[in-house]
């Protein structure tokens, strides 16, 4: 089985424009995480996909490999899907956030080995929920799995909903999860998926993997216990580099 890391990046953010060129320690941050990605033991090849001629230029600099996409793709997936589409040799494909510059290799392959079985056509890595804060941070997606360890839900609230028990006892009661945000997928599922509407589901939780659960898609999950770091505003910068140890990465 061969496996195709895909890291999408794009210029424009509301929040931090220009994010994947930000300075984090002296390398920027695509460059963190595609240096990360190499480390995987399963990943065969690893991708840099942009629309921005600037992230181009600058991946080609340090001698990362990128490709140029089309600027109408709404997702992340929907770049995978089209830098899957050129490759025809990869049997699966793993969509890597571009603004976790300190991703574990560890998860990448965590998620690969998902897919040593052949029924699972997707694939994507949760955590326990630890605290409350972020039990009822709606900026946590929250996954909701079946006794297959596939995701049925995911929803910005916390669920179940305990209706009759104060909430700071919910975590005590009940396994939670939260999602991490690292996909794997079959190529052909992946085509597959990046060809759907829109579903209600994920307009109304603006989840896009609700769509494909809405379609009848089963999504694998695996567990991590390693935390995430991600990256979405300068704040978020600051914090960081106040607590992590470059000399690591």
């Amino acid at each position: 089985m061969k496996v195709l890391g895909i890291i999408p990046a794009r210029y424009a953010s509301t929040r931090f424009p220009g994010k994947p060129l930000i300075d984090i320690g002296g390398k920027s941050m695509i460059r963190r995480v595609y240096e990360q990605a190499l480390k995987s033991r399963l990943l065969n090849r690893v991708i840099v996909a942009t629309d921005d001629q600037r992230i181009y230029d600058h991946v080609l600099s340090f001698g990362g490999e990128i490709t140029l996409t089309s600027d109408k793709h709404e997702s992340g997936t929907d770049r995978c899907a089209e830098i899957a589409l050129k490759h025809s040799d990869f049997e699966v494909i793993i969509n890597i956030q571009g603004d976790e510059p300190f991703i574990d290799p560890a998860q990448i392959d965590l998620l690969c080995e998902c897919f040593d079985d052949q029924k699972n056509v997707i694939a994507t890595l949760i955590k326990n929920i630890e605290n409350s804060a972020d039990l009822f941070n709606h900026n946590i997606p929250k996954v909701i799995l079946n006794k297959n360890q596939e995701a049925i839900y995911f929803s910005r609230s916390p669920v179940p909903f305990y209706r009759d028990m104060e909430k700071d006892s919910w975590l005590s009661n009940h396994t939670y999860y939260k999602h991490i945000g690292i996909y794997g997928y079959r190529k052909k599922t992946l085509k597959k998926i990046s060809e759907l509407q829109v579903s209600s589901l994920e307009k109304a939780e603006a989840l896009e993997q609700l769509r494909w659960i809405e379609n009848g898609f089963l999504i694998k999950t695996a567990v991590t216990e390693i935390e995430n770091i991600s990256i979405d505003t300068p704040q978020d910068l600051e914090a960081v580099l106040s607590r992590i140890d470059l000399s690591n990465y």
